[in-house]
């Protein structure tokens, strides 16, 4: 027999906030986010720009480093300051808003990263 939680529709609790719709837990202890693997990368952080699905806004998009989900969301961080604009992080790529694709390859060049400036 299910507990009254696990078969409602709960998403938020009084003791632990908000709650994942899938795993029932509470947000900072989600199991089902953090257990996708990620795909293996050839080892070359790739730079590119898009605008596909964006309203004609262009976004720069950096794909292929090999970070775990806390450190990619720091080096966006770092990305977004540096560039001066904003973004985010989805499915392990980085966007960040506008053509910046020459400035984010020189600082990930600076911390060591193979880049390549991909796509048009």
């Amino acid at each position: 027999m299910k507990s009254k939680i696990a078969s409602s529709g709960l998403v938020y609790s009084t003791d632990s906030g908000r709650t994942c719709p899938d795993c029932r837990q509470a947000v900072a202890q989600c199991v089902c986010k953090s257990g996708k693997p990620r795909p293996a990368t050839d080892g070359v952080v790739r730079v590119s720009r898009s605008a596909k699905g964006r309203g004609g806004k262009t976004v720069t998009l950096i794909q292929g480093v090999p970070l775990d989900d806390a450190a990619l969301t720091q080096l966006g961080k770092q990305l977004k300051a540096a560039c001066g604009s904003g973004g985010t992080l989805k499915d392990g790529v980085i966007e960040v808003q506008g053509d910046h694709r020459e400035l984010v390859q020189r600082q990930l060049v600076d911390k060591g990263y193979n880049v390549k400036l991909s796509g048009g």
